[in-house]
């Protein structure tokens, strides 16, 4: 479960002590550090769900190298962060694509997004992995028009499609847990037909996965088409079809109300690139004392960031968040000591956390 962003006043930005910008392992384990500082945060993503590339890419691929978790895939690793940070009410604003910072002149950031809220923040961590990741798009005149309408490149809301013709396109895992998701509906909650398309026979999944499709196909409950998808066809503003190019030299016409595509995200340096902030190689130099950047009050962790030695690991981006919110306290009240305290026996980091302290427990 998310928390939910607050809401100023019409025209008013959200004013916080430290924007997040990336809401990827190392972004809400950033909240943590933070809150245990009693620095409160927001955190902004472009993409729709928080878990970052590791949600996003392998959500139920195994991982191994989590400190105290000899396995666990990437959705449930982003559902212990999101547990963690909950203590701490940072808003998640997501769906938000950041596009400027401007340095105000009390020292501050306003923190500018396409089309949705701004910020008005003490520091900002730039926690947003290799870039913003994108969904990579289907190239088919006239179809962008139809995007947050018929087109869509998350599936967000699956009973939503009850009773449609939805057409899925792609080959991997993205694509195929959403025809699976649809296909095994309930019946009062499943699109009328759910249809995959991939430009081959064969799909980049694990054997599981492919066992319940070939279950669903069996059943008629998901068909499948091997092919290229080559244009589209509306009909008074609506979309109506996806023309497939065969392997056979033919084309199969595909009747639609809903396209899901699924193709994979690819991560673009996007707007960092124009915030002037010092870049070697596509990523942000830092200092690795506070994991600040050349430009006060902006910090980096995770793979945006570079530094000698630098290693593209979960586990050394949580280290990073540790020194980053301390340089962040420093940053924000530079007259002020931020003596490290301990979870095991501080009080006062037990009453940020909401749990009761040993002795207490005993009593």
């Amino acid at each position: 479960m998310t928390t939910a962003a607050p809401v100023p006043p019409p025209g008013e930005p959200v004013r916080t002590d430290a924007l997040i910008i990336g809401a990827g392992p190392v972004g809400l384990f950033q909240v943590f550090q933070l809150g245990l500082l009693e620095i409160r945060a927001q955190v902004v993503d472009v993409l729709t769900h928080a878990g970052g590339q590791c949600a996003a890419l392998y959500a139920d691929k195994p991982l191994y190298d989590i400190p105290a978790l000899p396995r666990c895939s990437g959705h449930e690793l982003t559902q212990r962060l999101l547990q963690q940070i909950r203590p701490f009410g940072a808003g998640l604003h997501l769906g938000q694509l950041v596009t400027g910072l401007q340095r105000q002149d009390d020292g501050r950031w306003t923190v500018l997004t396409r089309g949705g809220p701004r910020f008005d923040a003490g520091a900002v961590v730039i926690a947003g992995g290799a870039g913003a990741f994108q969904p990579r798009t289907l190239k088919l005149e006239g179809l962008d028009r139809h995007e947050g309408t018929q087109l869509h490149y998350a599936l967000d809301e699956p009973a939503a499609l009850a009773g449609r013709h939805v057409v899925v396109v792609g080959g991997g895992e993205i694509a195929l847990d959403w025809a699976l998701a649809l296909g095994e509906a309930a019946p009062a909650a499943r699109p009328a037909r759910v249809t995959l398309v991939h430009r081959r026979d064969t799909l980049d999944a694990d054997p599981a996965g492919l066992a319940r499709l070939q279950a669903c196909i069996a059943t008629g409950a998901v068909h499948f088409v091997a092919g290229q998808p080559v244009a589209c066809a509306e009909d008074q503003g609506r979309l109506v079809r996806l023309d497939i190019a065969t392997a056979d030299g033919g084309t199969q016409a595909l009747p639609l109300d809903t396209l899901l595509v699924g193709l994979g995200l690819s991560p673009r340096l996007g707007p960092i690139a124009d915030w002037g902030l010092a870049l070697e190689r596509r990523q942000l130099r830092v200092d690795t004392e506070t994991y600040a950047t050349g430009t006060p009050g902006i910090f980096a962790v995770g793979d945006i960031n570079t530094y000698p030695g630098k290693k593209k690991l979960i586990v050394c981006g949580f280290h990073e968040a540790t020194l980053a919110a301390y340089g962040v306290a420093r940053h924000l009240h530079p007259d002020r000591a931020t003596p490290l305290q301990y979870t095991t026996t501080s009080p006062r980091l037990h009453a940020l956390l909401g749990v009761s302290s040993p002795a207490a427990a005993c009593d």
